[in-house]
């Protein structure tokens, strides 16, 4: 089945790099994406104090910015099965168009000034949920992508959905959030994809322990960063 400009979902994938800029700055970008629950949060501090403590300047972000996801269209599908009144499309063109306006005009900023930007989730993100919701021929992505700088390194954390969902829900505040399980296996593969496709750096965060994780990551700055 085709993807048209109706949106329906297709079973073929379209499978390309993304083609963003080269990071223009003194500084080095490092991104992280994974399912929530994947431990991006935990490694993001872990690493920012790491690179602080060896005297480096560190810039914490993350993307969509809070512009998007306090709109009502993104808390639809965040917190809420039924998304009849919105069309998914729109809402991925919104975040894309915020992360263009938040690389360009924050990001690379930062870059220039010699910092060291760590952004949690990035335009990788925005692919993998164009991607396990159906539209995988939506090539007007790979288009926006020119106009995002290249991480330096970007890491992809990988964990099973079962305990994504389980860590999610330990948290107090999203105990009852909403969760597409369904939409979460898809996402996964989807990230698993686009880390191969994209050079990325996959780190199981099941498989290994907090501080093993820790270490690779550290290790990874170290020789690329």
């Amino acid at each position: 089945m085709k993807c048209g400009m109706d949106g329906k979902r297709t079973n073929k994938r379209e499978r390309r790099r993304l083609e963003m800029f080269r990071n223009p700055g003194a500084g080095k970008l490092i991104t992280f994406c994974g399912l929530d629950g994947c431990g991006k949060t935990t490694q993001i501090h872990r690493l920012a104090r790491y690179l602080e403590s060896r005297g480096m300047p560190v810039f914490l972000t993350r993307q969509p910015t809070d512009f998007v996801r306090e709109s009502d269209i993104f808390r639809n599908y965040m917190d809420s099965p039924e998304h009849g009144e919105f069309d998914y499309r729109a809402l991925s063109l919104l975040c894309a168009s915020d992360r263009v306006q938040h690389s360009q005009r924050v990001i690379a900023r930062k870059l220039e000034e010699g910092a060291v930007v760590i952004s949690d989730r990035y335009f990788y993100s925005c692919l993998a949920n164009l991607r396990a919701r159906g539209y995988s021929q939506d090539a007007w992505i790979y288009e926006v992508a020119r106009f995002i700088p290249k991480p330096d390194l970007a890491f992809f954390l990988d964990v099973d959905v079962e305990t994504a969902v389980r860590r999610v829900r330990a948290r107090a505040e999203e105990r009852d959030r909403y969760i597409d399980i369904p939409l979460q296996h898809r996402l996964r593969a989807e990230y698993l994809a686009i880390s191969a496709e994209n050079g990325g750096v996959l780190i199981s965060t099941a498989a290994e322990d907090e501080e093993q994780c820790f270490r690779r990551i550290r290790r990874e700055v170290e020789r690329r960063v």
